[in-house]
């Protein structure tokens, strides 16, 4: 079950108004979307992005007027909305990076579980469009493949693990895994992750341009953000979340609310293993 994180959080700093017209930039399961449902009237609207497909229909969440559900990339926002005759809303909620509901469909490519190990190497966020991780270590030069692990994954082993892709070429998450554990594994050494995380991320990032896609949904989300709506980020690794507070901090159009990241609580982060790394970022477009 995929748990929302930083839920009261993240809502709290959206400032819902009971008549508001709202964006959950990341449905995902929905968990966002309800909570700004239950504090909306039945004057408001919510309107849910999710580049994967497959998330809308797996949401328990009941059938509402109030809600439009878009399958669409969330840096095609304003362009979406302006197709809806919305121009102007007042909050904005992305929650970023892969729901546990995307980790848990083995055949995806994104897990690094024994029981995912017979996956195809996917990593798509939506699986219409676009190359898979396979293909994209196909398609990638030794060296550009390099960079990539090094600057999305900040692996430190990069040029090593990259010649190994390459020589192996691995079709399945299992292949890419082994692959990546034999290159840098030290033996004797227990280690706090998995050594192929960091490949799987960056690959991932690489595979859906997450980065150049999430600066420009928040430029997208500014643009359409009222004088006084709120702009709310939730982001799981530091280049998210430098992109995030870089936009925060210099867009002449916002102000930060929160001067430094809110975190998840002892309780939370007990209970929620995937929040002890989030970061909630909440700022206001100015007049």
């Amino acid at each position: 079950m995929h748990i929302p994180v930083l839920l009261k959080e993240a809502i709290d700093g959206l400032a819902v108004r009971s008549g508001g017209t709202y964006v959950d930039a990341t449905f995902g399961a929905g968990g966002h979307t309800r909570s700004i449902l239950e504090r909306l009237g039945p004057r408001g609207r919510v309107i849910a992005f999710d580049v994967d497909a497959t998330v809308h229909g797996r949401s328990d969440l009941p059938s509402d007027p109030r809600l439009l559900l878009v399958h669409a990339n969330f840096r095609t926002l304003e362009a979406e909305l302006a197709r809806r005759d919305l121009t102007r809303i007042d909050g904005v909620l992305f929650d970023l990076g892969v729901s546990s509901m995307q980790f848990d469909v083995g055949e995806r490519g994104f897990s690094l579980s024994a029981s995912a190990s017979d996956a195809a190497l996917d990593m798509r966020m939506n699986q219409s469009e676009g190359f898979t991780a396979a293909q994209y270590i196909e398609r990638t030069s030794e060296r550009e493949l390099a960079d990539v692990i090094f600057t999305y994954g900040e692996e430190r082993n990069a040029r090593k693990i990259a010649r190994t892709i390459k020589q192996h070429r691995p079709a399945t998450t299992g292949e890419l895994a082994r692959i990546v554990s034999a290159a840098v594994h030290r033996h004797g050494k227990r280690e706090r992750i998995h050594p192929a995380t960091r490949t799987f991320q960056a690959l991932r990032i690489a595979v859906n341009d997450e980065l150049a896609a999430l600066e420009e949904g928040l430029e997208a989300a500014t643009s359409v953000l009222r004088p006084g709506g709120r702009l709310v980020a939730i982001a799981f690794h530091s280049l998210e979340d430098r992109i995030v507070k870089n936009k925060m901090r210099t867009d002449p159009r916002l102000d930060p609310i929160t001067r430094k990241p809110m975190l998840a609580s002892d309780e939370e982060r007990a209970r929620n293993p995937r929040s002890r790394s989030a970061k909630l970022r909440v700022a206001e477009r100015l007049p």
